[in-house]
């Protein structure tokens, strides 16, 4: 009986990682399932690439309001109603329906998604004020493997017999169903292990960490008046915080655009089954793990040069996609993938460790802010570009601009490599 009352202390841990790992499985299910959709419903990928991107959009402006309403109403009554609101989308998306259905379950998932990160982080902060980092590894890795797990379900669910129409609505029938059991469960359990009054003094402080910009450390902690808007305006005229936002600008648009459409990419333009294209899109996620050495590395070494070389590995995993596509095979593609994935997922902490060491910490929490809103949004709109020149252009292209926007990535890091020797 030891273990698992010792176990039990956990049990909020436990319940919003899962959250989290469904909020990422739903999210990171359309992609594999693009190829799909358009014959479904007789769409172009450009339509397919704006869905997402209103689904991205979405689940960008429900950072702020959800740490809002956490502060007022509690953060397990926020996260309990963005799984069920998870859940009211994936159990739509489970019956046959017309496109539009499709693409406001789409946008339901990026708002019931929207309020995990940013008030899950906070509250994990309080439920384990003395683990909280060790908390938060936890959090973010059950959340990065939904991503695994989203493609390999799609190809699995391929293979079942229709129960509400096609195969693949089987598995949003599952999704809405798991969202339902983890919401009860979560509002059930989670509050006996949070304090009475709410840490509000550190919202600010989570909602910078949403996508791993934040590097443990808090915020501005400041009693006084709040710096006015020219004090972050006036930080752009420090030219390592200029080149800073626009090589996190360009990662965001390359990464988001090539995770949105690699599956259908490696269908249309390389050798591979839309199967194995699948599956290779989980490796994208699997070697996410090295974000871990890429953090402790750039303690040890230094974030300028860890920067440079983790862009540089994810420029050169996407250049081979690119370069192999006619000629390779699945070994070679996987390859590939795998270095965009060390590379793309090595550069997450490395970025909130370089911000914390150009900005001043007076200014910390409101700098993390605009750089989240910055890179958000360019995340948002690449699937709808790629859609677009992908039919107009054609995948080669549109991929090469992703690429290009990597290549300027690498090299402005290797600027600020420079400028910090």
């Amino acid at each position: 009986m030891v273990v698992p009352r010792r176990l039990a202390r956990f049990d909020a841990l436990v319940l919003t990682s899962l959250v989290w790992f469904l909020g990422k499985f739903l999210r990171y299910a359309f992609p594999p399932l693009f190829e799909t959709l358009g014959v479904t419903y007789g769409i172009s990928r450009t339509v397919l690439g704006t869905a997402f991107t209103g689904l991205m959009l979405v689940y960008a402006a429900m950072q702020f309001p959800s740490g809002l309403l956490a502060d007022r109403l509690g953060a397990v009554r926020v996260v309990t109603a963005g799984a069920l609101v998870s859940a009211v989308a994936a159990f739509a998306l489970s019956v046959d329906a017309p496109l539009l259905v499709l693409v406001g379950a789409m946008a339901l998932v990026g708002a019931g998604t929207g309020t995990y990160k940013t008030v899950s982080v906070s509250l994990l902060s309080r439920a384990y004020p003395a683990r909280t980092g060790r908390a938060l590894g936890i959090f973010d890795t059950f959340g990065t493997f939904g991503g695994v797990a989203a493609p390999a379900a799609v190809v699995a669910v391929s293979a079942l017999p229709p129960v509400l129409g096609a195969p693949w609505r089987t598995l949003f029938l599952g999704g809405g169903l798991v969202g339902v059991v983890l919401a009860v469960a979560f509002a059930g359990r989670v509050p006996r292990r949070l304090p009475d009054e709410p840490a509000t003094a550190t919202a600010e402080r989570d909602a910078g960490s949403a996508d791993g910009l934040d590097s443990g450390r808090s915020d501005d902690d400041q009693t006084g008046e709040t710096p006015p808007l020219k004090t972050y305006v006036a930080l752009f005229r420090d030219r390592r915080f200029t080149t800073f936002v626009v090589v996190t600008i360009c990662f965001s648009f390359a990464y988001n655009g090539a995770v949105a459409f690699l599956p259908l990419y490696l269908a249309a333009e390389t050798a591979v089954s839309s199967a194995t294209a699948n599956l290779l899109f989980s490796v994208l996620f699997v070697v996410s793990l090295v974000q871990l050495v890429t953090g402790e590395a750039s303690d040890r070494v230094g974030v300028e040069p860890i920067l440079a070389v983790t862009l540089a590995t994810a420029t050169a995993g996407l250049l081979a996609v690119l370069a192999f596509s006619a000629t390779g095979g699945a070994l070679v593609l996987g390859g590939a993938v795998v270095l965009l994935g060390l590379g793309a997922h090595g550069y997450r902490p490395v970025r909130g460790a370089y911000m914390m060491a150009v900005v001043p910490e007076s200014v910390a929490g409101g700098s993390l802010g605009v750089v989240r809103t910055l890179l958000m949004g360019a995340g948002a709109v690449s699937p709808a570009i790629v859609g677009y020149l992908s039919e107009t252009a054609g995948f080669g292209p549109a991929f090469g601009l992703l690429a290009g926007a990597l290549v300027v990535a690498t090299a402005l890091s290797l600027g600020l490599w420079a400028l910090g020797r």
